[in-house]
């Protein structure tokens, strides 16, 4: 039989509609028209609703196990750290347990030598707790404010450190509140004590941006290292003896200078503090300063006459 006279016409009983061009004309229109409907009126938003609350169970399931495993490292590694912190707070302790002997020891000490060479007690300052509330203001200056004031007997001048070490002292007492300006604010300065020479000096508030110190007025051959702590001298009269106030970081000597340039770090929260001690000034344990004579003028001779 020729292949021409064959039918090629499917049979009834597989017949399927419209062409396939055809139904993809409708449905390519369909489509364009629910996107427009859904732009411009919002047909399908009812629907996207019903879907997404039948489809959240099955996005839940989904999800279960990335979950899982990031709720599993996270707990690892807080466990970690914990574990970390720990030891290192433990290792601390024993440290601090053993100065803490060793304090003890040397204040006994110190104060039998001072019983027998005649000195007076050394002064003890006492101290409030305090809130550090918010920032000042000014942006070139490097001062907080806390929630101590004129009624809670706090006196200017007063020193505020925190449980690290030195912060900066109260620069101003308002009735509630009152202002501290912390080390290294470039208008500071601190006489601090190198712990490991015993060599005096003045650090001052580093106003290049950085909440750094400088230990000023240090000959370039002085005897000092990186790793140095500095600690309050207390021969101001203002921050009690012996409380770490920084450490240093560089040290530059140069030739064409008689003085070094001693960068320090403060080893207290400068930048973070929230809960600071306000320390009574010593000033007011000191005894007064002794008044001086003052020479009397003397009159000016009258020549004798011959």
């Amino acid at each position: 039989m020729p292949l021409g006279t064959l039918d090629r016409s499917p049979p009834p009983f597989f017949k399927q509609g419209p062409s396939a061009i055809s139904k993809l004309f409708f449905f390519s229109a369909l489509s364009v028209l629910l996107m427009v409907a859904d732009v411009r009126f919002g047909v399908t938003e009812p629907l996207r609703s019903a879907m997404s609350v039948v489809l959240y169970p099955v996005q839940w399931l989904a999800l279960r196990p990335t979950v899982l495993s990031e709720y599993t490292g996270d707990y690892m590694q807080t466990r970690d750290a914990a574990q970390a912190a720990e030891r290192q707070v433990r290792q601390q302790l024993l440290v601090q347990s053993q100065r803490a002997g060793q304090v003890e020891q040397l204040t006994l000490e110190n104060e039998q030598l001072r019983h027998l060479l005649g000195l007076r007690e050394r002064l003890n300052s006492t101290g409030m707790a305090a809130e550090v509330l918010y920032d000042a203001a000014d942006p070139f200056t490097r001062k907080f404010i806390v929630d101590k004031g004129v009624v809670n007997g706090v006196k200017l001048g007063s020193p505020v450190m925190d449980e690290l070490g030195i912060l900066g002292q109260v620069t101003r007492v308002l009735p509630l509140v009152s202002e501290v300006t912390l080390v290294t604010d470039r208008e500071h300065s601190i006489p601090v004590l190198n712990t490991r020479t015993g060599a005096r000096g003045v650090a001052f508030g580093e106003a290049a941006g950085a909440p750094l110190l400088e230990l000023r007025f240090m000959a370039t051959n002085a005897d000092i290292e990186v790793g140095d702590l500095l600690s309050t001298s207390g021969v101001d009269g203002i921050y009690p003896p012996g409380v770490p106030v920084a450490k240093v970081t560089k040290v530059e000597r140069r030739a064409e200078t008689a003085f070094a340039r001693i960068y320090c770090e403060p080893v207290g929260h400068v930048q973070g503090a929230r809960h600071v001690m306000l320390l009574e000034p010593l000033n007011d344990k000191l005894p007064p300063r002794p008044q001086l004579d003052r020479p009397q003028p003397v009159a000016p001779s009258k020549g004798v006459r011959r």
